[in-house]
């Protein structure tokens, strides 16, 4: 099933059947995939690297591979790199390179967040300065938002950009960083006037090269056992004022902007749960606690419908994109249904491997490898990672339903 954009009135329906352009642009990239995967398509799966410096390596490689041949920031105008396309054909891809069982962009964060962030806010100065890096991960993206004592309520920041000769001079400390041990850059929020009479007010954001002097990145371990998080500090980092995104004091502006792609808009946990779904219906198939018994039978059919209404909710957050609307405060309503939506589905997944749920080591085509148990880890944070769902609850409460203030 693909989708169409559609030119129509703002209360019609989209017509989700695909055009031929989208049938040739997925027809391409699978022929693409077939010729240039590293594994066997359709039957092969990523390579699994014990250490994550591997895994990142691997990731800028074939990342690189895509973006050569223009299959990394579809909508990205033709000139940065991309192909100039709609969303609908944003879509198209990442639904076909899921088929593929291909692996996440090692520079996401740069692809989903930044891109559009600087494409919305950023001079075109800083856009061709930073884009064309990004999409064949020569150059890596970090996030620096989230802060130790401001946990979801990222208005109440406390880093501080104080005014220098020649720029902001940054101190303070982030955390929950992905990749930030990787990265070149990290998109960072600020408070730049600390007297701004309403906490959105007064915060800056900025582009902090995460090489410079002051940044300290301290790897967190996490209950993977992986170190994908990350402490920064920043300790008097110097950040010149060509670094600065929007205008001073407007970050909280560019920072909705960011959040809106990485909790509803962007299709990525779309992708990821598409190949979590395709990976329980065959570990069912084969399993003695699979389609045999009632209940689990039951679950696994609730999970396989449960992520085509995943499905469905992107193709309404892709209308609107279609529509040349703003995504609006609804993706925090779709952040909060895949997040729940994936405890469950791994849930379901632990049940049908039965006695194996308990195993990490094995050999690879052991059901109890590791590979379920490490996901099944990774989500339990699902409902705390982009936005607690209790902040997602209010903002949906309020910005969507209208309700007052608690």
């Amino acid at each position: 099933m693909g989708w169409a954009r559609t030119h129509v009135p703002h209360f019609a329906h989209m017509d989700l059947q695909i055009t031929p352009e989208q049938q040739q642009l997925r027809a391409g990239l699978h022929q693409w995939l077939v010729d240039n995967l590293p594994w066997e398509y359709g039957v092969g799966l990523p390579p699994r690297f014990p250490d994550l410096d591997e895994t990142v390596a691997f990731g800028r490689e074939w990342q690189a591979r895509l973006a050569a041949d223009r299959w990394v920031g579809i909508t990205w105008p033709v000139e940065l790199g991309g192909r100039g396309l709609g969303p609908a054909e944003h879509f198209v891809v990442t639904e076909e390179l899921a088929r593929a069982r291909a692996p996440e962009l090692v520079g996401r964060i740069g692809i989903n967040l930044v891109g559009p962030t600087l494409s919305a806010h950023g001079t075109s100065e800083q856009c061709q300065r930073w884009l064309p890096p990004i999409l064949g991960a020569n150059e890596l993206w970090c996030q620096l938002f989230s802060e130790p004592d401001a946990g979801s309520d990222l208005a109440s920041l406390a880093t501080r950009a104080e005014r220098v000769d020649g720029g902001w001079r940054l101190t303070g400390q982030k955390v929950w960083t992905s990749y930030a041990q990787f990265a070149d850059w990290g998109l960072c929020l600020a408070r730049s006037e600390p007297d701004a009479p309403k906490r959105q007010q007064g915060i800056s954001c900025l582009a902090v090269d995460m090489h410079a002097d002051g940044v300290e990145v301290r790897p967190l371990v996490q209950i993977t056992g992986e170190a994908e998080f990350n402490e920064v500090l920043l300790d008097g980092v110097f950040v010149p004022e060509d670094q600065l995104v929007g205008r001073p004091g407007e970050g909280w502006t560019v920072a909705n902007s960011t959040l809106s792609h990485e909790r509803g808009v962007n299709p990525r946990q779309l992708g990821i749960h598409c190949q979590l779904l395709l990976g329980l219906l065959e570990l069912a198939q084969e399993s003695e606690n699979g389609f045999d018994d009632w209940g689990i039978r039951q679950r696994v059919a609730e999970a396989y419908i449960e992520v085509k209404l995943f499905q469905l909710h992107n193709w309404r957050t892709l209308t609107r994109l279609e529509r040349g609307e703003a995504p609006g405060p609804e993706g925090s309503a779709l952040k909060l249904y895949w997040s729940e939506m994936s405890k469950r589905l791994h849930e379901t997944v632990l049940a049908v491997l039965g006695p194996a749920a308990g195993l990490w080591q094995g050999a690879s085509d052991n059901p109890g490898d590791g590979t379920w148990q490490r996901s099944w880890l990774y989500y339990q944070a699902s409902s705390i990672f982009a936005g607690t769902n209790e902040i997602q609850r209010t903002l949906v409460g309020e910005r969507v339903l209208g309700l007052p203030r608690g």
